[in-house]
């Protein structure tokens, strides 16, 4: 099944083919959501085959009871507890690891999670609810420093300073807290906009990315995939803005690239470790039909790269 209570999931054939999937294999689903690609790799796995799925959010770990298969373990934790998850489960290598990065469908379509300015609705923004400080709480506190750096950091806002001046000045007069609140205000500092886009749409991007440390998740989860991959295992992302996919990028490059010294420095090429990744073709985009069935298509670029043979390869719990 590619769909599950209206969320689509985004290149569903290509990722899944990406990474290659043995019958007998072990799999890592790093970001169940409503389990799409989940169910698509246990179609093609065997009886002997596993796929652990971890997430975050509360709401996507009970959508996982829908599925009966011993098969599949379900795992409520960040992406960045890769490594933990696989330990506590005494896995020490696996053959494939997904990737499904930025917010869900199910999570922008349900207005009490407060990701979007669709509804009016409590601004929540936080993927795990039972931890953590919610996006009102952080507008409510936070200096006006701080709020123009995060939208403009990860928004890529030109007009972060202006909504940051916007937003201290109507706290002072009520508390910021809901999702249609945050949209009006933004709307009067953000004077042009691209077309067909709200005036919001950044700065909710830049609230949400900071509030669920994101982009902080990716860069210590990456590590990890790799580090549990066997030779020969596969690496697919998939991502939906442009700070995920150049992080995603570039961790890939210097992967495949290996180990580098300065050039005064005199090692020779084969004292230095080789590249940990194999780039795997380019990046690929979704094609216009599923773009045209699926809008939230349109932002998404996958990666793939496969581990390489490397010499000294020990699995998770030494490299």
């Amino acid at each position: 099944m590619s769909e599950t209570r209206g969320h689509v999931s985004v290149l569903l054939q290509g990722a899944v083919e990406a990474l290659r999937i043995r019958p007998d294999g072990i799999y890592v689903d790093a970001t169940f959501g409503r389990g799409g690609h989940s169910r698509e790799i246990l179609a093609r796995l065997g009886p002997q085959g596993r796929l652990i799925a971890l997430d975050r959010d509360p709401l996507a770990v009970a959508a996982a009871a829908e599925i009966d298969d011993g098969r599949l373990r379900i795992v409520h934790a960040a992406f960045s507890a890769l490594a933990e998850v696989l330990r506590d489960l005494d896995v020490t290598a696996v053959d494939g690891v997904l990737f499904d990065l930025g917010v869900s469908s199910p999570q922008l379509d349900e207005a009490e999670r407060g990701f979007s300015f669709r509804f009016d609705a409590p601004l929540d923004m936080r993927m795990d609810t039972s931890q953590g400080m919610t996006a009102a709480e952080w507008l409510n506190q936070a200096e006006e420093k701080e709020i123009a750096q995060v939208v403009w950091n990860y928004g890529e806002e030109r007009f972060a300073r202006q909504v940051a001046r916007a937003l201290v000045k109507a706290r002072a007069l009520a508390p910021i807290s809901t999702t249609r609140q945050l949209a009006g205000i933004v709307a009067t500092a953000v004077r042009t906009r691209e077309r067909g886009q709200d005036p919001a749409t950044r700065t909710f991007q830049a609230v949400r990315i900071f509030i669920n440390r994101e982009l902080e998740e990716i860069e210590a989860a990456l590590p990890q995939a790799v580090a549990a991959l066997k030779p020969g295992g596969r690496l697919v992302v998939i991502s939906f803005h442009s700070l995920e996919d150049r992080m995603t990028k570039r961790f890939m490059r210097d992967e495949a690239a290996g180990e580098r010294v300065p050039p005064e420095i005199p090692v020779t090429a084969d004292a230095l470790r080789g590249g940990r990744l194999q780039l795997v073709g380019k990046a690929i985009k979704p094609d216009y039909f599923e773009s045209s069935a699926n809008p939230r298509a349109r932002s998404a670029t996958m990666r793939v790269a496969e581990r390489t043979d490397e010499a000294g390869w020990r699995g998770l719990w030494s490299s």
